[in-house]
């Protein structure tokens, strides 16, 4: 497959990501009882959010013809998962506590931060 065909499915895949999670820290942050904690919201947004996206990788974005063993990836792609998330988070955190950013808006930056590990990780080690 073509990189840029790679890269398009995982913009797509990335966005529908994204509305997922936007919707979850929504729905908590503003609807339920978390009330502003967006900590809490950010990361049940991102778990909920794995789930459709290992889906997506591993028969969308990233498929193989050889035959790969599931658990293993699921393991890679939690490793993936955690290195990238904990960028992202880290940088949350920088944004709202050291910079004063509003909170939706440092959520949103974060998606950046989090798709550019999440893609190279999978990438070169989960799917290679």
């Amino acid at each position: 497959m073509k990189e840029s065909v790679r890269i398009f499915r995982f913009i797509v895949i990335g966005t529908m990501n994204a509305l997922i999670m936007a919707l979850v820290v929504w729905l908590m942050m503003r609807e339920m009882s978390f009330e502003g904690d967006y900590m809490v919201a950010n990361v049940t947004a991102y778990i909920i959010a794995q789930i459709h996206n290992f889906i997506w990788c591993k028969y969308w974005i990233f498929p193989t013809e050889k035959k790969s063993n599931t658990w293993r990836q699921v393991l890679l792609f939690s490793i993936a998962f955690g290195m990238a998330y904990g960028a992202q988070f880290l940088f949350l955190i920088g944004l709202v506590e050291g910079l004063d950013c509003n909170e939706y808006l440092a959520q949103f930056l974060g998606l950046f931060i989090y798709g550019s590990v999440n893609f190279l990780m999978n990438k070169r080690v989960t799917f290679r």
